[in-house]
């Protein structure tokens, strides 16, 4: 199987190493970070969104893009859509959703990694049980309108 490099969007926005920034940003295009962002970060919905984080940048809060090269620190969850990229220096604190993932050794991750095949993410309920897709709630209320699943229902036919 060969796998495509996906094409990253150029970088548009660059937060310095001397700048601190607290509030939610919203962006498309690619965005290169080496200061500290205190709030959210995700990629404008329906656009290719790349985001890079330096071994000097912090982010504290969740990151959702469709590609993220991370070398630096992310206390908060990571969403990445299409791949996410953890380099030697990557810290994170929290919930990986990725895609492709790709993690060199020396990265940690303290929490979890989440293999995602759709860009709809499961989230973790408050009894720490992970709530179910439309798509399995539709399958579990089919099965239990007719005694079977819509997979079995064609295995019969």
């Amino acid at each position: 199987m060969v796998l495509k490099r996906n094409k990253t969007p150029k970088v548009s926005t660059v937060i310095g190493i001397d700048t601190e920034i607290t509030g939610d940003i919203n962006f498309k295009g690619g965005m290169h970070i080496d200061g500290k962002v205190i709030g959210n970060i995700s990629g404008e919905e329906g656009s290719l969104s790349a985001i890079t984080v330096s071994d000097q940048g912090v982010i504290e809060g969740d990151i959702k893009v469709d590609s993220i090269i991370l070398n630096g620190t992310v206390i908060g969850d990571v969403y990445g859509e299409e791949r996410v990229e953890l380099a030697s220096e990557a810290r994170v604190t929290g919930t990986v959703y990725y895609h492709l993932l790709e993690m060199a050794m020396g990265a940690e991750v303290n929490g979890q990694l989440v293999h995602s095949e759709h860009k709809e993410q499961r989230r973790l309920s408050y009894d720490g049980v992970a709530e179910p897709t439309a798509d399995a709630k539709a399958a579990t209320k089919v099965k239990k309108e007719s005694g079977q699943t819509a997979a079995e229902k064609i295995s019969l036919s």
